[in-house]
């Protein structure tokens, strides 16, 4: 299975291919800014593995947590990809990809995942760096940054794509650990249910209905 792989969901930005029995090509642009070039990265990454776009079986999207724009973007791409060419799509958690990039770069043991969810507040996780892949052994929730403050004082191992966390490892999420991850499962949705991994609950205001005045002569 041929898998195109999309994560948007921090700073640093990248697409892969992953085709079986080959390395993942990855392009990697590190610009928050600039979304609109996704497909100028999933062009380039496809020329490189020498595939067409028809090539694709799977599309893989990082669900995030993270900049909430970006994940949009990598679910528009494979939802919209889904209805043209019928590809299959699964969603993965970024969180998952920063874990599994720990422990190839070497971190053991009990880590946690850290993502900024603004507000001075953070995503936070904890993953067992053991197993492979690294198993959640306390999921995702929104903590403070004082909490944040007390773990590193205590010495624990933290990672993830912040780099102004005194005592984080930096790591982003990256579309080819993205990939290898997908490889492994076949639990496929459609398009529809690709949602973030958002932990905040959503609150709308309704705006109020217009006011019409009638003007006599």
């Amino acid at each position: 299975m041929t898998i195109l792989a999309l994560e948007f969901s921090s700073a640093r930005r990248s697409v892969a291919v992953l085709v079986p029995g080959a390395e993942p090509f990855c392009a990697v642009r590190a610009d928050a800014e600039r979304s609109t070039h996704a497909f100028e990265l999933i062009e380039r990454v496809l020329q490189e593995a020498g595939l067409e776009r028809r090539a694709i079986d799977c599309i893989a999207v990082g669900l995030g947590p993270g900049s909430y724009t970006g994940i949009r973007v990598g679910i528009a791409i494979a939802q919209g990809w889904q209805l043209a060419a019928g590809v299959r799509l699964l969603g993965v958690s970024s969180a998952d990809a920063i874990a599994a990039q720990a422990r190839a770069a070497g971190v053991k043991g009990k880590a946690f995942c850290l993502i900024d969810a603004q507000r001075r507040e953070y995503y936070l996780g904890a993953y067992d760096l053991d197993f492979d892949p690294p198993r959640a052994v306390e999921p995702l929730a929104i903590t403070s940054a004082s909490a944040v403050s007390e773990l590193a004082a205590r010495g624990e191992t933290l990672i993830g794509p912040e780099p102004a966390v005194e005592g984080n490892r930096l790591i982003y999420p990256d579309a080819a650990t993205l990939a290898r991850l997908a490889s492994l499962r076949t639990d496929f949705v459609p398009g529809e249910r690709l949602e973030p991994i958002y932990l905040r609950e959503t609150a709308f205001v309704k705006a109020a209905p217009p006011r019409f005045q009638i003007l006599l002569p």
